[in-house]
């Protein structure tokens, strides 16, 4: 693998990325990504989305969200022929980094309980389950509008 590059997403990439999580990231249980979200995403925070690449291809993604109070990870996923080579632990600590940079003192990272498989890098990085609180959602429906 030629030198692993992290950087924040370009505009051009956005439909890559797309397909990317398709392929190497867990779709269960969670909404569909659609290229407005994700765009809407980048257009608030250019920063937020930041990839991993080699060879000029994407093998790695996060989520960073930083919404001026907390500090929100999300979407880490690595192409199935690259895990266990560290890409989401360089993900996981450019993402802590970011958040340094702008001031944040807590993180957290919303994974799915069912998927064992990230479970082990989240508890190595020092990430661990809290048990006090539930994560409540409510679809919104955009048909209305």
């Amino acid at each position: 693998m030629e030198k692993l590059t992290l950087r924040a997403a370009q505009r051009s990439e956005l439909d890559t990325v797309l397909a990317f999580w398709q392929s190497a990231a867990e779709n269960d249980s969670r909404p569909t990504d659609t290229p407005a979200a994700i765009e809407a995403l980048t257009g608030r925070d250019p920063e937020a989305l930041i990839l991993a690449v080699a060879d000029g291809e994407i093998v790695g993604t996060i989520i960073a969200g930083w919404d001026g109070w907390r500090c929100h990870l999300y979407r880490l996923a690595v192409s199935p022929g690259h895990r266990r080579q560290g890409i989401g632990v360089r993900l996981i600590e450019a993402a802590e980094e970011r958040f340094r940079r702008l001031g944040g003192t807590r993180v957290d990272a919303m994974v799915l309980d069912a998927n064992e498989r990230a479970h082990g890098i989240w508890a190595a990085r020092g990430y661990r389950r809290q048990d006090e609180w539930s994560r409540w959602v409510k679809p919104l429906d955009t048909s209305e509008e």
